[in-house]
């Protein structure tokens, strides 16, 4: 049997039209490409070229206009995981934040053993609890996940069932660094267990060195497929990377210095702080204190509880009031509004477009980042929509100001809220995985933004990041938070 006639018998599907379309957005398709059984495949481009599209159309656009996609779409098995909406499975997307962290309100959000049900006790799911190391959470509210452990539980949730095509978008943002080997290990057992796995990415450094083909886009074209065997993957990442583009001006942002002095001496103090949920401890005898001026990366593995902290911080979390907390001077439980806090407070975390999933455009959004709340929820003034428009040009995404935000590209979004944050021009910035789903141009003009608001005078930053190499030079001191050993226990 010939190579060709092998291939052949292993085709799952084959693009053959030169255009496909998916909901008002139509991707040029020139060269007609393949997915074979037990191949991995990497969609690559920067954000916006259409690689969440090109994965929905292999899923299930093959009826929709002239797509013309060959194969047997009955039997086959095509599964697919976009994190822009991570809490559709459970339909608490839209009290998310209102109920992450109040133990109270949570009572109705269902647990990992709810939503798994039977799964629980399966062979298949605990081995994949095992390989993505979290066992210890199916007595969690699917809520009080951290970004990466609710990745890896979709992940997961979806693999129990082995399909034929699995569909990843951006899976390695939101891991931390062990996670990441340990999520490439998985899905080269998946490609040989006989799945087609396809991933979207928009970093040519997150690439597995066991791909075998990579599909480039760029401007909502499917270019070439490359044969990474047989060209090399140093050489496919320097014909991917070529395709990427610098856009925005570091340099064009409004002015970056602070709008009032800084008249307090300490950003806040934890002292000796515990959050716990049930008998579920999130964090254990926590102490940190954050100088005015000081610049912090705050890092940890993934449920180490940073996220929690950062609630306690930017008081969005009632454990704050039996903890002993000061924020700019203040101690928490003292008479201050928490709207007297967030005023001065720069928030970005990976959830945040959850609030935004109603039929704003993307320059309210920015501009509500002048309001103390999340979401659209007060007038915006044309003055407001004008230093919107001015972060918007800045961060090269001005063109994007009148799109309905929630038909933006996960990272076209993600810049959007950064200049959201940005805008407010506070004197602490919490910037909580900034550069989440962003590619590799948008990262460096990011970085270039945040060490230009370093510049001024009194205002401090807490970073964080799983990627310690992408922490800005300027940050010099990092706090390392560690698991309480009680969350630890699987029987907990």
């Amino acid at each position: 049997m010939n190579k060709a006639t092998k291939r052949s018998e292993n085709q799952l599907l084959k693009v053959a039209s030169t255009s496909l379309q998916y909901i008002g957005i139509k991707l040029s398709t020139p060269h007609p490409f393949a997915i074979e059984r037990g191949k991995t495949y990497v969609v690559a481009g920067e954000n916006g070229a259409g690689k969440t599209t090109l994965g929905n159309i292999i899923e299930k656009g093959w009826n929709i206009g002239l797509n013309v996609i060959h194969g047997d779409k009955k039997s086959l098995k095509i599964r697919s995981i976009e994190f822009t909406d991570i809490h559709s499975l459970t339909g608490c997307a839209d009290s998310y934040y209102q109920q992450r962290f109040e133990s109270t309100a949570s009572d109705g959000i269902p647990t990992v053993g709810d939503l798994i049900a039977g799964k629980i006790s399966d062979d298949r799911w605990t081995d994949l609890c095992r390989r993505l190391s979290i066992h210890d959470i199916r007595h969690k509210r699917i809520n009080y996940l951290s970004s990466g452990e609710l990745r890896k539980f979709l992940i997961i949730n979806l693999l129990t069932d082995i399909p034929d095509i699995l569909i990843v978008d951006n899976p390695y943002i939101g891991l931390d660094t062990a996670s990441r080997a340990l999520l490439n290990d998985l899905l080269r057992n998946v490609a040989a267990q006989g799945t087609a796995v396809m991933l979207l990415l928009c970093n040519t450094t997150d690439i597995p060195p066991f791909t075998d083909f990579v599909l480039p886009m760029k401007r909502l074209e499917v270019k070439k497929m490359l044969d990474v065997a047989a060209i090399g993957l140093p050489e496919v990442v320097s014909e991917v990377e070529a395709l990427f583009e610098s856009r925005g001006d570091a340099s064009a942002i409004p002015s970056p210095h602070l709008d009032e002095p800084v008249d307090y001496r300490y950003a806040f103090e934890l002292r000796h702080c515990d959050v716990c949920y049930g008998s579920t401890v999130i964090l254990h005898d926590v102490s940190w204190r954050v100088g005015a001026g000081e610049r912090w990366a705050l890092l940890g593995e993934n449920g180490s509880g940073k996220s929690t902290l950062l609630s306690l911080v930017y008081a969005d979390n009632p454990q704050g009031y039996c903890n002993d907390i000061s924020i700019f001077d203040c101690r928490r439980g003292c008479g201050e509004s928490i709207w007297d806090i967030k005023r001065r407070i720069g928030y970005i975390s990976p959830e945040m477009h959850l609030y935004f999933n109603g039929g704003e455009d993307t320059i309210t959004v920015v501009a509500s980042g002048l309001h103390d709340c999340v979401g659209c929820f007060r007038r915006v003034s044309d003055d407001m929509r004008l230093r919107a428009q001015q972060w918007l040009d800045a961060l090269g995404i001005g063109h994007l100001a009148c799109r309905m935000f929630r038909t933006l590209s996960s990272g076209e979004q993600r810049m959007a809220l950064l200049a959201r944050t940005f805008i407010k021009n506070a004197p602490l910035l919490i910037l909580d995985e900034p550069l989440h789903g962003l590619d590799m141009m948008q990262k460096r003009l990011v970085a270039a933004v945040v060490e230009r608001l370093l510049e001024s005078n009194g205002r401090s930053i807490i970073y964080v990041t799983h990627y310690e190499q992408e922490i800005p030079r300027l940050i010099d001191n990092v706090f390392r938070l560690e698991r309480p050993a009680a969350s630890l226990n699987p029987d907990e």
